[in-house]
């Protein structure tokens, strides 16, 4: 059976609002699933670069990065041309700090793209690898709130 390797590149976007920390995520599958913005990193493309255009894309939101979070494996299977394709994809998703866009500017590919807070971000997440990163994110975001001030 034939395997595929990727390389996608993703994000966690907050932004502080009153003491808050809000998250965006996106819905895809008609709406049922909530995840992570991300994509696949382009040939030539840097990891944090391919995160940033990913979020601009599939959220209408733009960032500066803060750091990586960490990365995440995935296997899964399709059907391509009539043949069971395995899959074997890296996703890297880096801490971005919301600096501008707006939400309604999100792309065909995304359903629906809406700030949460965190903790009920966390809750909405579809996958639990989603929620882990989630976590992750949220105590970079309690340091660097620290270290901000």
């Amino acid at each position: 059976m034939k395997t595929k390797f990727e390389i996608s590149a993703g994000g966690v976007v907050f932004k502080k609002e009153e003491g808050r920390v809000f998250v965006v995520l996106i819905a895809v599958k008609g709406g049922k699933i909530w995840t992570l913005p991300k994509g696949l990193v382009e040939k030539g493309e840097k990891l944090e670069d391919a995160a940033l255009r990913e979020v601009k894309e599939e959220t209408g939101v733009t960032g500066q990065v803060i750091g990586r979070i960490d990365k995440i494996e995935l296997w899964f299977f399709q059907t391509e041309n009539g043949e069971k394709v395995r899959h074997h994809k890296i996703v890297y998703y880096f801490l971005i700090k919301y600096t501008g866009g707006d939400v309604e500017e999100h792309d065909w590919e995304v359903d629906d793209v809406r700030w949460f807070e965190i903790e009920e971000a966390m809750e909405m997440a579809s996958y639990k690898k989603d929620k882990a990163i989630l976590k992750k994110a949220y105590e970079m975001i309690k340091s660097y709130a620290e270290s901000d001030s």
